[in-house]
């Protein structure tokens, strides 16, 4: 059993070697969007990528890139995922950022409780 609804998308663009206050700036933001309630978060670790510098990152042996692009992506409703900008505005100072509207689909059990795997 599924049902639909509307929510946004919100997409993180940085660098593996962005930090926050000594942390890893991905690890910061997450921490906070867990903190604010958001629905949850996803980083990915690119494995190749350039950004507006034009300098090609990538994880092939030969480059030993350490600063490989990194998204986050947050699903949530439109002011859950507006809680949190105000608060990227303070932590990236290079990247970049997405928003846009999505249709989700959730399956649920016949509980009414999501299916954990």
């Amino acid at each position: 059993m599924h049902s639909e609804e509307k929510d946004l998308l919100l997409r993180i663009f940085i660098g593996e070697n962005d930090h926050y206050k000594g942390r890893p700036l991905y690890e910061t933001i997450v921490k906070k969007a867990r903190e604010l309630e958001l629905a949850g978060a996803t980083v990915l670790r690119g494995i190749m990528g350039f950004g507006a510098d034009s300098r090609l990152k990538s994880a092939h042996v030969l480059d030993l890139s350490n600063d490989l692009p990194i998204i986050i992506e947050i699903i949530d409703r439109p002011e859950q995922v507006q809680k949190l900008l105000p608060f990227l505005d303070e932590v990236v100072t290079e990247g970049l950022v997405t928003m846009e509207t999505i249709k989700v689909i959730k399956y649920r059990n016949r509980l009414g409780t999501e299916t954990k795997r």
